[in-house]
C-alpha cells in the first residue's frame, strides 16, 4: 500500500509540474483546469499583420473560416448543379452536399472570389453574402491543451513503466486512456479548423425560373403589342 500511495503522489506531482511548466506559453485570461493552470505572465501578442507570436518565436497564423451564400434563379437547377460541380473541381474543391434546390461546395479559400463570380453567372442573383469567422483564439486554446495533455501522457507512460504492482498499473492505464481520448478529440478539432480555413464553404440555393403557360404567353404577346403602340425608339 505504501508503494501505491507513493505512486499516487508521484502522479499528482508530475501533473502539477507539467501544468506549471506549460503555462508559460498561455496568454493571460486562459484557464483550462487542473492540467492547464492559469498563467501568470503575458508572453503572447499580435503583430501588425495579424499573426500571433509567442516569446519562443513560434508563429500561429490567424485562422479565419470563410462562408458564402448565394441565391440564384436558373432555367434548370439540375443543369446548374452540373456546372457548379465543375466549378468546384476547377478551384481544387469538392461537393459537400448536392440537391435539386440546395448545393454546398468547398473551394480553396484563395479561390473563393473567382468561384463565386463564376457561380453567379449561372443565373440571376437574388442575394449574395460572404462572411468570415475568426477562430484563432479557439485554435490556440486547443493547441495549448493538446501540448499539456501530451506532456502529461509522457509522464504517465514513465510511471507505468515503473509500476510495481497490478493495482498501480491499472490506475495509471485508466488515466492514460482518458488522456488519449482528450488528445484524439483536440487533434480532431484542430484538423477540422485547419481544413475549414484552407477550404471555404459556398452554399447555393437554386430557384427554378417560372415559365408562363399558354395564356401567359398570349398575355406577354398582348403586352408587347400594346407597348409597341405607345413606346417607340
Amino acid at each position: 500500500m505504501k508503494k501505491v500511495s507513493a505512486l499516487f503522489l508521484a502522479i499528482i506531482f508530475s501533473t502539477f509540474f507539467i501544468g506549471c511548466h506549460s503555462s508559460r506559453s498561455v496568454p493571460n485570461g486562459y484557464s483550462y483546469g487542473m492540467l492547464d493552470p492559469q498563467p501568470s505572465s503575458d508572453q503572447y501578442y499580435a503583430n501588425e499583420r495579424g499573426g500571433l507570436y509567442l516569446e519562443d518565436e513560434i508563429k500561429i497564423e490567424r485562422k479565419i473560416l470563410f462562408s458564402a451564400y448565394l441565391s440564384l434563379i436558373v432555367e434548370h437547377p439540375d443543369t446548374a448543379n452540373v456546372y457548379i460541380e465543375k466549378i468546384a473541381k476547377k478551384y481544387n474543391g469538392y461537393i459537400k452536399e448536392i440537391g435539386t434546390y440546395r448545393t454546398v461546395i468547398r473551394v480553396e479559400s484563395k479561390n473563393l472570389d473567382p468561384a463565386i463570380e463564376e457561380i453567379s453567372q449561372l443565373g440571376k442573383v437574388q442575394s449574395k453574402s460572404v462572411s468570415g469567422q475568426d477562430v484563432t483564439d479557439e485554435y490556440f486554446d486547443f493547441k495549448i491543451r493538446l501540448e499539456n495533455a501530451e506532456k502529461s501522457r509522457d509522464r504517465y507512460l514513465e510511471l507505468l513503466a515503473r509500476a510495481e504492482n497490478v493495482q498501480a498499473a491499472l490506475t495509471v492505464e485508466k488515466e492514460l486512456e482518458r488522456l488519449n481520448g482528450t488528445i484524439d478529440l483536440l487533434k480532431g478539432k484542430m484538423n477540422r479548423i485547419d481544413h475549414l480555413s484552407e477550404f471555404s464553404t459556398i452554399t447555393i440555393n437554386l430557384k427554378e425560373k417560372k415559365k408562363p403557360g399558354l395564356l401567359g404567353y398570349i398575355g406577354i404577346g398582348l403586352y408587347r403589342s400594346v407597348k409597341w403602340l405607345f413606346v417607340r425608339n
